[in-house]
């Protein structure tokens, strides 16, 4: 699978899509276009932000982040984030969650 080939954007809500769901490992795919975010909740596991594409700023327990290109954020289990597109461009990037939230007690 090439991630970058039919990336999930969606015209009315952020777009999204599960690449991996392991017991382990849950990794998840979100596309935003310009201005679309992923509301504001609790890290059900411990996550990764992978930064495929675009600009996105990142709020970890009200401190924003700016993430491009290449970055990786880690994300404690249980802290508050948002993610929103900030930029001109379509933004995609990749949610890696170990263990998989399932797992977590």
């Amino acid at each position: 699978m090439n991630v970058l080939e039919k990336i999930p954007y969606a015209n009315d809500t952020l777009g999204k899509r599960k690449l991996i769901d392991e017991k382990h490992l849950l990794i998840m795919q979100i596309a935003l276009h310009p201005g679309q975010s992923v509301p504001s909740h609790n890290a059900n596991s411990n996550v990764h932000l992978l930064i495929l594409r675009g600009n996105l700023c990142v709020d970890l327990r009200g401190t924003e982040y700016t993430a491009q290109e290449g970055d990786l954020l880690p994300v404690a289990f249980q802290t508050p984030m948002s993610i929103k597109n900030t930029g001109t461009t379509d933004a995609t990037f990749l949610v890696l969650k170990t263990p998989n939230p399932s797992e977590m007690a």
